[in-house]
């Protein structure tokens, strides 16, 4: 008796009702051939009394709980997942096998331990809002759209992974910033489809939202190509493996965004292209660099973008264009005579190799514009002289502020660009650490980090705000054997958990970083 009333006692602390704790049978049995057990399934009881509940401990944490008392909810394997939407099916399917429950299709009855997914079709909120509702032994996700049902979801899987429970209550979340990514480069380093499939169902889970491949530089050409195969590396992606890691990631509601570099960083196409290789006043090579003045090499890489479009068909396309080797010496003009010649042929007297460099960049944005594609690149790939200024739409991917003629981001900000936040002092992860790279850790981005933070350490003003979109850890293979990829995933595990939380919530963690780092345990 003594051990009953005390069993009793700790359910009810722990704010679970005994119902839905109850263990439920072996044989695997459908949602329909349990209906009779469900019914039978005992109701939260009124006159229990529940303790206030507290807030979801998950990675991101939510951004608002209003506590309640009552059970909470546990999973068990007579629970259904229904759906209000028939677009919702994929989430629905997905959540049912992660905790266990059987999935019910679109139903309008109600059940004890149901887990239900709706939309809303709020044109005017956040598309990956979402309101998730604990109550009466039931739990309740809505959305305005699918990303953010998905994402309610998501808290509730951490919540079961991390507690076994969901608190009472109703969680009210959404992203500060709407670009929320993991950049990949797989031209140095070649990584396995499987090995990319756990990242994509990793940042999943974190509410990511991009996954960027850099697939073309000077060591390799990494994906399959139909139209040019002579430059595709041995070690590659077929186009099936990037299909259906394309299709993982938009089952996660996660944008593949992918980087075809130019007009520096092209050395795999070149090796077989020497033809349109560029050469200093002396005819000697540089390496890694197209000559742009050759109407061949306008050809070959619209090829390439235009195949790759079909690859690819998020709304997102990286253009590269920093580190064009024309433009790291004093006098451009003079050491690339040719270059010269061309600029000035094509856009005017006094115009000059930055000019037609910036010129390249907005003919390949405007490939990829015919694709319905918003372009970016790097910073130092933008230039505050000459006569032709690179296209107001062509975001900003911010990494750096070491580069000839280096500019403030606030410069950027300032004519009023859209800026992604790629900090290479916070979010470069180069394997070897090369130069004055080093690791970063998830602790120094944790406390030190926001996505103001564009350079160095020093944030830009905060009415620049709305215009930095997000950001991204970038992952980059400059010494590729210094690290395996199990290697990889694990050093960028907390990295990539700090790097969210601060995208996903501006305000100030709650938690410390042994709290963080210790919750980011228990959550797998």
């Amino acid at each position: 008796m003594v051990a009953a009333v005390a069993a009793g006692a700790l359910v009810a602390a722990s704010g679970v009702g005994v119902g839905l704790w109850a263990a439920s049978g072996d044989d695997g049995s459908s949602a329909d051939s349990t209906e009779a057990s469900a019914a039978r399934s005992p109701s939260p009881s009124p006159t229990r009394s529940y303790p206030l509940s507290k807030a979801p401990r998950t990675i991101p944490a939510v951004r608002d709980h209003t506590a309640e008392r009552g059970p909470g909810w546990r999973p068990a394997r007579t629970h259904r997942v229904v759906v209000a939407d028939p677009a919702l099916a994929d989430e629905g399917r997905l959540t049912a096998g992660e905790l266990g429950l059987t999935y019910a299709g679109e139903k309008d009855d109600e059940r004890d331990g149901d887990l239900r997914l709706e939309l809303n079709r709020d044109s005017g909120a956040n598309p990956e809002s979402y309101t998730m509702t604990v109550r009466d032994g039931r739990v309740t996700v809505t959305a305005p759209a699918e990303a953010g049902v998905f994402y309610g979801t998501r808290t509730l899987k951490q919540e079961i992974e991390g507690a076994g429970s969901a608190p009472e209550g109703v969680v009210r979340d959404e992203p500060a910033k709407p670009r929320r990514g993991l950049m990949l480069d797989i031209a140095r380093k070649h990584y396995s489809a499987e090995w990319i499939e756990d990242r994509i169902r990793e940042l999943g889970d974190l509410k990511y939202n991009e996954f960027g491949l850099h697939f073309s530089d000077d060591q390799g050409f990494r994906i399959e190509s139909d139209s040019h195969p002579e430059i595709v590396s041995e070690q590659h992606l077929t186009k099936a493996q990037v299909r259906r890691i394309v299709d993982l990631a938009a089952s996660r509601h996660i944008t593949v965004v992918p980087e075809i570099d130019s007009p520096g960083h092209l050395g795999a196409v070149i090796a077989a292209h020497p033809d349109l290789q560029l050469r200093d006043a002396g005819g000697g090579t540089v390496r890694g660099a197209i000559d742009i003045s050759e109407p061949e090499s306008a050809e070959i890489v619209d090829d390439l973008l235009d195949e790759y479009a079909g690859l690819f068909p998020g709304g997102q396309w990286h253009l590269g264009a920093d580190e064009y080797q024309a433009l790291v010496v004093s006098d451009p003009e003079a050491s690339f005579p040719g270059l010269a010649a061309a600029a000035r042929k094509k856009y005017g007297a006094g115009a000059t190799v930055e000019d037609l460099t910036t010129g390249w960049l907005n003919d390949r944005a405007e490939t990829v514009r015919a694709h319905d594609r918003t372009p970016r690149a790097w910073n130092d790939g933008f230039f505050s002289g000459g006569s032709v200024r690179a296209a107001e739409d062509i975001q900003v991917a911010y990494w750096t502020g070491k580069e000839i003629g280096a500019r403030e981001p606030a410069a950027y900000l300032g004519e009023g660009r859209e800026v992604l936040n790629y900090n290479d002092e916070f979010l470069y992860y180069v394997l070897g650490e090369p130069q004055t790279f080093v690791y970063p850790t998830g602790e120094r981005i944790y406390e030190q980090w926001t996505p103001l933070v564009l350079r160095g350490t020093t944030p830009v003003p905060e009415r620049y705000d709305d215009q930095i979109l997000g950001g991204s850890l970038a992952v980059w293979g400059d010494l590729p054997r210094s690290q395996t990829q199990d290697q990889v995933a694990a050093g960028i595990r907390m990295p990539l958990r700090a790097t969210v939380q601060k995208l996903w919530d501006p305000g100030a963690p709650a938690l410390s970083w042994t709290e963080f780092r210790a919750l980011a345990g228990e959550l797998g």
